[in-house]
């Protein structure tokens, strides 16, 4: 396998920063990763199941969204909209550079993020998830109550999130209210993959539940037994990607 880097031009005006992890030989098809809330491409489960899905024979694109890692813009003046606007542009640029994606996997508040732009992408033929909330604005937990109250006095405040401190506008909250996501999923149309820790301690299994039965078949549930909601273990990591692996394999476009 190998990894080469691929920017291209997100649609606010800032270059986004991707890397796709290429399998040995010809691609099977290609997929989309997006990244959990605040975490980037570089993340452990971002790397790992890319990577992974490669060894499956699947190209993927992990890429950060604007005002996180190497893209460009301001993490203070994104939104979730913003980043499905990202998801979108990025699957316009890989079909672009010759490599059209037919697979969406999203983690955490990316799971969410790729149901929302599922729709707006007319060649992706699957979506899969992997402990995603069934509501955008569940990300708002990970929020101290003063960091909220002093967001909705002030228009925005420095927010300690997984130890790392980011400025969190009005803007971003308000815009969490705006999506429909059971909508999204009831119209979705295309095979959905549900996947989902019953013992994930930040997105609880609710969650999932909520997503499958919303969901118009063909669906799958997959249960990842004792995985953390970050998927520390490689093992977890190597496991949901040979479950997406197989499961879209009808689905790829290569």
């Amino acid at each position: 396998m190998s990894a080469q880097a691929f920017e291209f031009d997100g649609p606010h005006g800032y270059r986004l920063a991707g890397r796709l992890e290429l399998p040995d030989g010809q691609p099977r098809g290609w997929a989309i990763l997006a990244h959990c809330f605040t975490c980037g491409k570089d993340s452990l489960a971002a790397s790992r199941v890319a990577r992974a899905l490669a060894a499956h024979g699947i190209g993927v694109l992990r890429f950060d969204f604007a005002g996180l890692g190497n893209s460009g813009g301001s993490f203070a003046d994104t939104t979730f909209a913003a980043d499905v606007d990202d998801l979108v542009a990025a699957g316009n640029a890989m079909t672009s550079d010759g490599k059209p994606p037919s697979i969406l996997v999203g983690h955490s508040l990316g799971g969410a993020a790729v149901l929302m732009a599922a729709g707006q992408m007319p060649g992706i033929r699957a979506v899969a998830t992997l402990a995603a909330p069934f509501d955008t604005r569940h990300v708002l937990h990970q929020f101290a109550p003063q960091s909220l109250e002093t967001i909705e006095a002030h228009g925005e405040a420095e927010v300690l999130l997984a130890g790392r401190p980011f400025v969190v506008r009005k803007s971003f909250v308000d815009d969490l209210a705006c999506h429909n996501l059971e909508s999204r999923i009831a119209g979705l149309r295309i095979p959905l993959l549900v996947l989902h820790s019953p013992l994930d301690s930040t997105v609880g299994i609710e969650n999932a539940a909520r997503i499958f039965a919303a969901a118009k078949h063909p669906k799958s549930f997959i249960s990842l037994d004792n995985a953390d909601h970050l998927l520390t273990r490689r093992a977890d990591a190597d496991y949901a990607a040979a479950m997406i692996s197989t499961w879209a394999s009808r689905y790829l476009i290569s």
